[in-house]
């Protein structure tokens, strides 16, 4: 038996593998950084045995609640993955299962590798509205992708989709595949008549270093993309550094940020409530665009979320609040789980990247709702 991690994303430490009803790990922190909980390995040699893996230091994990009714993935063929027996006492975090083959993966959540991203940069280009730009290179020397979907003339709405400012939250960049699909489907009347009307701008990875190293929430300098909006700077955040300043080059006139939840089985939306120019307008705005989403997918729901931040409170290093108050326009963090929806449960899967893709492609319908109100 043997357990490796050296691939792209992928993140153990094994201690002990001989007996398979005691293999022992540790997951690796993010570089200079104390955050860790994301976990991506393979484990061979083991056809037909009972396997008992423990992960030991879950229960000092970033956080440690998400693990709270949580079910580990699998996968024969890093395409399709399936919930596993997972139990969790508050220290460590038990997987349990027994292979079919000699050769099976687990993780956190469905893996989204570098590879599988530049794929999904290279297949835009088969649709004429889309344009691939460079904004520049990440710490790690790896290429940082913004989309162009549409023209940029008239008065067209601007519309910045990002994902992935934590790299374990794989989810968002699947959900990406389904928002693009849609976008670019030249048959779908809801992507047609948008993009009449506004322009794109998707940054499907917004942390490549992270991804390829196998972070839950850091970038390759330990910094936490998403609390680095106020000051970014091209030695430590440069990721966030390239993009805010394209932003503030072409404007914002929507703005939703991609994230996954480790606590929460449910989709929801996070505002910007905090904001100093927070208002009833912006709230029924917000409001809106939920209930747009509500009709769009039973997935997404509306009960249950974050507290709204108290008027004054806002932290403009976060994305939304700096977007929000900055540009003055809509801007939210979409959040999905990593475990299931309580509402809509899948037994086999969980929350799954076909789940993702399919929200993704719901947020256009609700995009589109909006579309007379975002100006």
């Amino acid at each position: 038996m043997h357990i490796s991690s050296q691939f792209d994303g992928g993140n153990i430490r094994c201690l002990a593998a001989e007996d398979p009803s005691d293999i022992r790990l540790e997951i690796v922190k993010d570089n200079q950084s104390d955050f860790y909980q994301w976990f991506f390995f393979r484990l061979t040699g083991a056809k037909d045995r009972e396997c008992v893996m423990r992960i030991q230091n879950a229960g000092g994990a970033a956080y440690p609640g998400g693990f709270k009714d949580y079910r580990a993935v699998a996968s024969y063929d890093r395409e399709s993955w399936f919930r596993i027996e997972t139990e969790f006492d508050g220290k460590e975090l038990t997987l349990r299962h027994k292979p079919l083959a000699n050769s099976l993966y687990f993780a956190y959540f469905a893996p989204y590798s570098v590879e599988r991203h530049m794929d999904l940069i290279a297949d835009t280009l088969a649709a004429p509205s889309v344009d691939v730009m460079r904004l520049g290179q990440t710490l790690d020397g790896q290429d940082l992708d913004l989309l162009r979907i549409g023209e940029p003339e008239g008065d067209k709405l601007k519309c910045w989709i990002i994902g992935r400012q934590h790299p374990g939250e794989t989810m968002a960049e699947w959900w990406m595949e389904g928002f693009l699909d849609k976008l670019l489907d030249e048959d779908e009347p809801v992507s047609r008549e948008l993009l009449k009307r506004a322009v794109f701008y998707v940054v499907p990875n917004m942390n490549p270093d992270g991804s390829r190293r196998g972070h839950l929430r850091t970038n390759a300098a330990g910094a936490n993309l998403n609390r680095e909006w106020l000051k970014p700077t091209m030695e430590r955040s440069p990721e966030v550094f390239l993009v805010r300043q394209k932003m503030h080059e072409v404007g914002v006139d929507f703005f939703l940020d991609v994230h996954g939840d480790e606590a929460l089985p449910y989709n929801f939306i996070a505002g910007a409530e905090g904001i100093a120019s927070w208002s009833e307008e912006r709230q029924a705005l917000q409001d809106a665009y939920e209930a747009a989403l509500v009709l769009a997918s039973p997935d997404f729901q509306t009960e249950h979320g974050y507290e709204p931040d108290a008027p004054g409170s806002a932290n403009l290093a976060k994305a939304t609040d700096y977007v929000a108050e900055t540009f003055g326009c809509l801007a939210m963090t979409l959040e999905m789980p990593f475990k299931d929806t309580v509402e809509t449960p899948n037994e086999l899967e969980g929350w799954s990247p076909e789940r993702c893709r399919r929200l993704g492609a719901a947020n256009l319908n609700a995009i589109y709702a909006m579309r007379e109100r975002l100006t």
